[in-house]
């Protein structure tokens, strides 16, 4: 699934077409014929994307994405609009709106902007301020390797104190996890807990999350915006990724860091605010020093406290923990009731490499509860764990299981978007459709 999004319109024929179009993208479509359904729909469930007419019988979509904003912040809000009616389209995008279509003409261009819509719902959702958790503390870190009880040890001494925290390990290892947990067990965590991954952002719009913006900075900058350090101010602002931040903002940053102030852009007085930094990196920051990607300056401000990490594959004797309490997880999620792990399928776990740590083996887990009945077998991991060292069975070496299973995991790397998925198989969307019903995936 790519998403929710919410269909607003009153023509019921091609309410229907958009709806039929955008399903077969993989996303799940609610729709409402008025606004007055649709503030219901919305009470109910959550969505991405709102996308809107301009006209309704009840009211205009145009002052309709003004409450949306305002009520969800995270979600995004295409407009549709009809020929000759323009400059609705130009007053929606300042009123918040994502983009405008024109009825009709452009149902071709709905998909690629759906897209580009979603993922900056995600994004809004990845750094919007989150509220203390308390189910958030160290008692969410599963583990009793050795490697995992010093890094929490650790953890839990500097959570007593204001000091800045480097967390540095692979990619997927658990940073936010740790970073919530300490914030979660300090005297702020009475205040927000705010994350951002700085490699998801250009240098442009990292600056105007982080530092927020006054109106008329720049373009588009229809009204002022607080930003993300004010917005944990008192509280703890996580860096996920620090080492991908332009080094302009780098030194930014290092006046948060001593002094406490910073300027929004488009303003000339600092502002200022109270707010622990916790970093973290998958990078050698020493490395990127060298390199002249990285502030010096900023590495040993940063590096007040440092805790490492482990890998998945360094504390084996925790996945047999970890992949039960996913398995937990999903099974629930998916009303399948109790789900065994078989002994066969836990060694190949137990043996695997893990690149992508934790958050590889959960991704794994949800695949594996989805295609289970009762237990988890071989079959029902990745292929390339089912092979790994082991002789594979004649079965799944077929041309066909050997295809089947790749456009499994074709999909599953494009998050179900089957447009994507043929141009990484290199071949056409009827195909792709073809083979989905053949092999009923």
């Amino acid at each position: 699934m790519n998403g929710n999004i919410l269909l607003i319109d009153d023509e019921e024929k091609l309410r229907s077409l958009l709806s039929r179009i955008i399903s077969l993208e993989g996303f799940t479509v609610f729709q409402a014929g008025n606004l007055k359904f649709a503030a219901k729909v919305l009470q109910r469930q959550e969505f991405d994307v709102i996308v809107c007419d301009v006209k309704l019988p009840d009211g205009s979509g145009v002052d309709f994405i003004k409450e949306v904003k305002t009520k969800y912040p995270s979600y995004e809000v295409i407009l549709l609009t009809a020929y000759g009616n323009i400059p609705d389209g130009i007053r929606a995008m300042k009123n918040g709106a994502f983009d405008y279509l024109l009825k009709g003409d452009d149902n071709d261009k709905i998909i690629p902007l759906l897209h580009q819509a979603v993922n900056k719902a995600i994004l809004n959702k990845k750094t919007s301020v989150k509220i203390k958790d308390h189910t958030g503390g160290f008692e969410r870190i599963i583990g009793k390797s050795e490697s995992i009880h010093q890094a929490i040890a650790l953890a839990k001494k500097i959570s007593a104190t204001d000091a800045t925290v480097l967390l540095t390990g692979e990619t997927g290892t658990g940073k936010e996890i740790f970073a919530n947990a300490i914030h979660n067990s300090s005297k702020r965590s009475v205040k927000a807990f705010v994350a951002i991954n700085c490699s998801t952002f250009s240098k442009e719009l990292l600056e105007s999350e982080l530092f927020g913006h006054l109106q008329g900075a720049f373009t588009g900058a229809v009204k002022e915006k607080k930003g993300l350090i004010e917005a944990a101010d008192g509280g703890t602002l996580f860096l996920d990724e620090i080492g991908d931040m332009n080094i302009d903002l780098q030194a930014k940053l290092l006046r948060v860091l001593e002094s406490g102030e910073f300027i929004k852009l488009g303003d000339t007085k600092a502002s200022k605010v109270n707010v622990r930094v916790i970093a973290a990196t998958n990078k050698e920051l020493k490395k990127s020093i060298e390199e002249a990607t990285f502030r010096e300056d900023l590495f040993y401000r940063l590096n007040v406290f440092s805790i490492h990490l482990p890998a998945l594959r360094q504390r084996v004797d925790d996945i047999p923990a970890l992949a039960n309490h996913f398995i937990n997880i999903y099974a629930h999620e998916e009303n399948k009731g109790n789900i065994q792990l078989s002994k066969e399928a836990l060694n190949l776990l137990k043996n695997y490499s893990w690149k992508g740590n934790i958050r590889e083996l959960r991704n794994v887990m949800q695949r594996a509860v989805i295609l289970a009945d009762d237990s988890i077998l071989p079959e029902h991991l990745p292929y390339e764990i089912q092979i790994q060292d082991n002789a594979p069975s004649l079965k799944s070496l077929s041309l066909m299981s050997v295809e089947k299973k790749h456009i499994q995991k074709v999909l599953q790397y494009t998050k179900g978007n089957k447009t994507r998925a043929a141009e990484y198989l290199g071949i056409g969307l009827t195909t792709l459709y073809r083979k989905l019903e053949e092999y009923q995936l």
